[in-house]
């Protein structure tokens, strides 16, 4: 048996087609990548417009927040039954699916669902679908690389959480200069392209097989694994930080500082990518020290850039400087998570693992938001929330130093240890 990375392919004829069988991992990985970035894109439509909808629906500061979290709450725990249907048939049926699918509520949302809170709360629901599909990548693009290589390349993946801020960058500026219904039509025409694309050119790695036990047996037995509940934690913290702020950073900027919609939104943006370049860093440095190190730092730096920003500092400096630290340490910390979950997790129960962790990472998202403007509109002030993230990410460092520390230095048990890609 030989790896992917040197070409080794098994004869199938689903594996073949135009490209050279030593490209084809790269090609995967990049095809794979771009629909996650499209999906998320999708996923993160209403967080740049929450502002907006707040005034001309004359929303609360808590019904503004449930607007953003709701998408996010669906795309997390839809994890766990895509990440399972992913183990069962493939990326490639599941790409296509869960793009075309995701397509749908952006038409709705774009066309008609955005004129009350009711109709975006249906829309949002839907919406959530685009979050599914990081449970869909990180199983196939583990299978198409060797274990000692997928911290990086679960990292590049994981880089595809960047089409947040494509959806930052761009929702309002579209909206202010072609209507409302504009970014959600172009962002569904880019979703259909994809559907397109994947059904076509994907394919699975040569060699995966499926598991015949019924859905419900798999997620039980999933749910068994340490390696769940332990990634699961520190997820729910590094990439539930992650989630928490690229949807509420707009409304913190705005409401904390005073800044414009569009500069709040592009603010976002710059967290957004300074977090999605830390993901395949946090991955690659995975492979060389191991994930605890960098889990271990990661949460430390958090833990401090939570701290000073209770404090409420200006802007300029120090704000920025505290919020541009967290969004790097959140980044590299969800590329070890994964580089983590790659590392302990059965070769056939990626998926299932992947959607269990990638929901917890969701919910993590999702509480923040409702807290940050529940404190706010009883105290008018963040201090509090943001002193909550620092006990909470101190709690994960000690946690990670102690009983994430140990598991990862002991040796996997033949059978929990991924099998070598074929």
């Amino acid at each position: 048996m030989r790896h992917v990375r040197e070409g080794a392919v098994d004869g199938r004829a689903d594996a073949g087609g135009p490209v050279p069988p030593d490209a084809r991992p790269v090609v995967m990985l990049a095809l794979a990548t771009l629909g996650f970035a499209i999906n998320f894109w999708a996923w993160a439509l209403l967080s740049p417009l929450g502002p907006q909808f707040k005034d001309t629906l004359l929303l609360s500061s808590f019904e503004q927040s449930l607007l953003v979290a709701v998408p996010v709450v669906v795309g997390s725990l839809g994890r766990i039954p895509v990440g399972a249907l992913t183990d069962r048939f493939g990326g490639r049926v599941m790409f296509p699916l869960v793009s075309a699918a995701t397509a749908a509520p952006v038409l709705f949302l774009g066309l008609a669902g955005h004129s009350s809170l009711t109709a975006l709360l249906v829309g949002g629901f839907f919406l959530g679908i685009g979050g599914t599909s990081f449970a869909v990548g990180v199983p196939f693009v583990s299978a198409w690389f060797p274990p000692e290589r997928r911290g990086l390349v679960i990292g590049i993946f994981g880089a595809g959480m960047g089409g947040t801020a494509i959806s930052a960058l761009t929702t309002v500026q579209l909206v202010d200069a072609h209507g409302m219904a504009n970014p959600f039509l172009i962002t569904a025409a880019a979703l259909a392209v994809y559907a397109v694309l994947a059904a076509v050119v994907l394919r699975d790695a040569p060699g995966r097989t499926a598991p015949t036990e019924p859905l419900g047996h798999r997620l039980a037995a999933t749910a068994r694994l340490g390696i769940t509940w332990q990634a699961g934690a520190l997820y729910a913290v590094a990439f539930g930080g992650y989630v928490a702020f690229s949807v509420y950073l707009p409304t913190y900027l705005k409401t904390g500082y005073g800044l414009g919609q569009a500069d709040a939104a592009n603010r976002m943006a710059g967290f957004v990518l300074l977090a999605v370049a830390m993901r395949p860093v946090g991955g690659w440095l995975s492979d060389r020290v191991g994930p605890t190190p960098v889990l271990g730092t990661a949460m430390a730096v958090v833990a401090v850039g939570a701290a000073v920003q209770a404090a409420s500092p200006s802007l300029a400096p120090v704000g920025s400087i505290a919020f541009l630290a967290m969004a790097a340490a959140l980044g590299a910390g969800s590329g070890a998570t994964f580089a983590l979950v790659a590392l302990l997790s059965p070769a056939n129960k990626v998926g299932s693992v992947t959607g269990m962790v990638g929901a917890a990472g969701g919910l993590g998202g999702f509480i923040p938001p409702l807290v940050m403007g529940t404190i706010y509109g009883a105290t008018a002030s963040y201090a509090l929330g943001l002193a909550l993230l620092a006990v909470v990410a101190l709690a994960a460092l000690a946690y990670t130093v102690t009983g994430v520390r140990r598991v990862a230095a002991r040796p996997a048990a033949p059978d929990t240890e991924p099998a070598p890609v074929r």
